[in-house]
């Protein structure tokens, strides 16, 4: 996905973001497989485990594995058919999950080539929120941030100031 470069802003803010919130003495459950920030993540100390690819809509049993007070979820849940589901059984006590926001001048992405990489849920911030509030979460901190784009076009110039990316730190409400 990132062979030519990497989303280096959007890395970088969400680092920030999870050393605000998130230990590195907390052992941390990553969905989605080994990738360029799980790596930038254990660069900074964190202790991380990824899922192993497998379908989260059919198969969480990963989510019951191990002992991980802290699940992340980066740019994840826009792709699955039922993130409800998977909200509802991580064990972990904490959450960070990112998504990249709904944009109203452009369409839901759909690679024509990987199967994996679509995207089914086009989120705007209270949808996610609500989705959140349902399955037993306390959101407890939240950012939007841009990522503009070294291309030119009308696309290009509205992600400048159109926020493309909602982080949230969240508690299990016990």
């Amino acid at each position: 996905m990132y062979e030519k470069t990497f989303p280096n802003k959007r890395f970088k803010h969400t680092l920030a973001f999870l050393q605000k919130h998130i230990s590195p003495s907390e052992a941390i459950l990553d969905l989605g497989v080994d990738n360029p920030f799980s790596k930038i993540m254990k660069e900074n100390g964190y202790t991380v485990t990824n899922t192993k690819g497998e379908d989260l809509d059919i198969d969480q049993r990963a989510l019951a594995e191990g002992n991980y007070p802290v699940t992340t979820a980066f740019e994840i849940f826009e792709h699955l058919l039922n993130p409800f589901t998977v909200l509802q059984n991580i064990q972990s006590d904490k959450l960070v999950i990112s998504i990249p926001m709904r944009l109203w001048f452009s369409p839901a992405y759909r690679s024509k080539t990987d199967m994996w990489d679509r995207h089914y849920h086009e989120f705007e911030d209270w949808q996610l929120d609500w989705l959140l509030e349902k399955t037993g979460w306390k959101i407890l901190d939240r950012e939007k941030f841009t990522n503009p784009v070294k291309q030119i076009g009308i696309r290009p110039l509205l992600r400048r100031f159109t926020p493309r990316y909602y982080i949230v730190y969240a508690e299990k409400v016990k």
